[in-house]
């Protein structure tokens, strides 16, 4: 296991420094270490206080870890005052630490002071020189370049100036960019863009730290610089994507996002296999539509198809009963799935869902145990989404959660042409979605 050691700033929050440093490190398959340069009071709406540590005690930390553990990557971060900045150097030129990377920190998200005005000019001289990759934002450029830094031509600009300082590599961040943000990086010998996705979130607490610690940790596992900023660029959407809705002011990224989603692999599986054993045992083959059926279940903090589980070919009804062709497997649905992302990206809770066949009577019988029902109107349905295979059902969950309060139990609609009527049913997991097609089934029997 590969060995990172941050050096930054405590926030008692967990949203940013050395805890979302240690958080994703974990999370990425280091071995996290830390010294803390100082103890920040800190939430998600601001800085309420700081006591910056002694300079020599940070050494001390330094030591403590290096002289036993060693280090395959440094992380800095919050640095304070120019002691510590100069301790920190004194350090990794001590131990001979290659790949370091410097997150300049200098102000929180809230707006408040992280480094002191002295300190910059002390970053400059003592800690460039001695970085792998230094990872400013568009602010951080401004100060460390001494240009503002508003568009692409002023990133590049700067990341030459700040090159010309001693960092080896300049990554400039393109986070405060309109549009996607745009990263850069420039070697010395030219510039390499890294696109990524805008996501809609307040919840940006942490990303310049979360962000700095993946690249680190993924140097230390000896990736080469472009392939460790994209594995660390897309970990962070991911981490943005999820973000955490928590405090009252900016919240934090999700660095678990990614971990739990891989974990759960199997208990999807699982569930999905006791699921349709319940419906084996229901004789529900009355409920399965001329299409067939299906039945998904998505991982957490799914976003594409193959996050998916479902039955590939279907659920098909025998007599009363019903079987499926295979066992369940991820990416094995492309219409259950584009209902279930869809639903998620209202309530991520919501990571299951089943079609059945529509009738009157399903509908009775879903009010009578009642059930929140919605549906939409294919007719509605714009000429564009229609010839795209795929983004009918889509766009009609979307059209339907837009005008909800919460997710409901059933969206259906009457079909169109060479389209046939549907009922959906909505559920947190495969059980609980199945228990209300297992009674719907059941009041509708008795109905006929």
């Amino acid at each position: 296991m590969k060995r990172i050691l941050t050096i930054a700033g405590s926030d008692s929050g967990g949203g940013a420094g050395i805890q979302a440093d240690l958080k994703t490190i974990t999370v990425l398959g280091g071995f996290g270490m830390s010294a803390i340069t100082a103890l920040t009071a800190q939430n998600t709406v601001g800085v309420q206080g700081i006591v910056e540590l002694d300079a020599g005690f940070v050494k001390k930390q330094i030591d403590s870890v290096l002289s036993d553990i060693g280090a395959d990557a440094i992380k800095t971060g919050m640095l304070a005052n120019s002691e510590i900045v100069r301790g920190v150097a004194e350090k990794i030129r001590e131990y001979g630490i290659e790949k370091v990377v410097v997150d300049p920190v200098m102000v929180a998200k809230s707006g408040d002071a992280l480094l002191k005005k002295d300190a910059q000019e002390t970053v400059k001289r003592e800690l460039l020189p001695l970085c792998y990759v230094v990872t400013p934002n568009l602010p951080e450029a401004s100060v460390l370049s001494g240009h503002e830094v508003k568009g692409l031509d002023d990133m590049k600009g700067a990341a030459m100036v700040i090159h010309q300082l001693g960092a080896r590599n300049v990554l400039v961040k393109g986070g405060h960019l309109p549009g996607n943000p745009m990263d850069l990086l420039f070697d010395g010998e030219g510039f390499h863009e890294f696109e990524g996705e805008r996501v809609a979130t307040k919840n940006t607490h942490g990303t310049g730290c979360t962000y700095s610690a993946a690249i680190a940790t993924e140097l230390a596992k000896g990736e080469p610089l472009a392939r460790a900023i994209k594995k660390a660029k897309d970990f962070m959407t991911v981490a943005l994507r999820f973000s955490l809705d928590i405090g009252k002011g900016h919240g934090p990224t999700n660095p678990y996002a990614m971990i739990s989603r891989e974990i759960e692999r199997y208990r999807v599986i699982v569930a999905m296999e006791e699921a349709l054993s319940l419906l084996r045992g229901a004789k529900v083959g009355m409920l399965i539509p001329e299409v067939q059926s299906n039945l998904g279940y998505a991982l957490p903090y799914a976003e594409v198809r193959e996050d998916v589980a479902a039955f590939p070919g279907r659920i098909i009804r025998i007599g009363d009963s019903v079987e499926t062709m295979r066992a369940p497997e991820f990416g094995g649905s492309q219409h259950i799935a584009s209902i279930i992302l869809t639903v998620m990206k209202h309530d991520p809770d919501y990571r299951s869902a089943m079609n059945i066949r529509y009738s009157k009577e399903v509908l009775q019988a879903c009010s009578a145990f009642h059930y929140s029902v919605t549906s939409f109107d294919r007719k509605q349905e714009p000429r564009g989404i229609k010839e795209k295979e795929g983004s009918s059902l889509e766009w009609g969950t979307e059209w339907v959660l837009r005008r909800s309060k919460g997710v409901p139990d059933i969206i259906y609609d009457e079909g169109d042409r060479g389209k046939e009527a549907m009922v959906r049913v909505i559920g947190r997991y495969p059980r609980e979605v199945v228990e209300k097609v297992i009674r719907i089934n059941e009041l509708v029997t008795n109905l006929r």
